[in-house]
């Protein structure tokens, strides 16, 4: 599975610096600039890299079937599991993205390499062999609660890596931007595309992942007889959605611009990968058998 994402992240990095080559050539000579979609010498690869990515993922998705098979539950049980669910879930999305339009071919290096490091990091790191849950955690509530949580944490991953390539994008316009990232961002869509992008993720984002507080909430109250505990993975979670909110706030303000909110997004990003890896492994809570127990 990952050898199948690192030949797709090969392929889509091959056309990406092609494209990157063209448009600069394209802007020294002033003319119109290379549309991917539309280049034969460049969308071959790009496009290639596309279905090779849903191979990728339909090998990810027979493998968490088999895994929750052998198990004889749904295979997000542990973090390890909850990780390869997250990074599959966000492929999807930005899959379907760039199935909508496919302007958006560009960003699929972006999302992949994250995507990737979690997976490298799930694999070397946290993989236990599949068993069934522990008794702490044999509940319905868990599977609802689990559930909504990692789709609204993937959707807010393709919203954040939006945010930071929107960041590097616009500095790529600025004066002061170096030569070499002026040549990166070439093959990217506009500013306000990627910004757009971002925007869209995040208004879904932020109520899946709130709704998945909620559950996790009234699961607490049937289980330790509080709704609200103050463990810090539920802390953090709560934190990590007030940052989502701030972002879609400021993004909505425009005395701020652009720029601001969009680092605001990257940051509740940051504190929701902060949380799923630190709180749940070193930090000691309520929510310690999330991790590698």
């Amino acid at each position: 599975m990952l050898i199948v994402y690192i030949f797709a992240l090969a392929c889509s990095l091959f056309a990406y610096s092609k494209v990157a080559l063209v448009r600069t050539k394209d802007n020294s000579s002033n003319s119109q600039p290379t549309d991917v979609s539309s280049a034969p010498a460049t969308s071959r690869w790009f496009r290639s890299s596309f279905y090779i990515t849903i191979i990728a993922l339909t090998l990810q998705v027979l493998y968490l079937i088999t895994r929750g098979l052998s198990a004889g539950r749904l295979p997000w049980g542990n973090l390890f599991e909850y990780t390869v669910l997250l990074s599959g879930v966000a492929v999807v999305l930005i899959l379907g993205q760039i199935y909508s339009n496919f302007r958006y071919l560009p960003l699929l290096p972006w999302v992949l390499t994250p995507v990737m490091a979690l997976l490298f990091y799930a694999g070397t790191k946290l993989y236990i062999d599949s068993a069934p849950v522990p008794p702490a955690l044999k509940s319905g509530w868990y599977y609802i609660h689990v559930t909504t949580v990692s789709i609204g944490a993937s959707v807010a991953l393709v919203s954040g890596a939006a945010s930071l390539v929107f960041i590097i994008r616009s500095w790529s316009r600025s004066g002061s931007a170096p030569q070499f990232v002026r040549l990166i961002c070439n093959p990217l869509p506009s500013p306000e595309v990627i910004d757009g992008l971002a925007y869209r993720t995040c208004i879904w984002a932020l109520p899946i992942f709130g709704l998945g507080i909620i559950f996790g909430a009234i699961w607490a109250e049937a289980a330790w007889g509080r709704f609200w505990n103050w463990d810090p993975k539920e802390t953090m979670s709560l934190v990590t959605w007030v940052l989502y909110a701030a972002y879609l706030h400021s993004r909505a303000t425009r005395s701020v611009g652009t720029v601001f909110p969009a680092w605001v997004n990257v940051l509740a990003f940051a504190t929701m990968i902060f949380n799923l890896f630190f709180i749940n492994q070193v930090v000691s809570g309520l929510h310690s058998y999330a991790g590698l127990n």
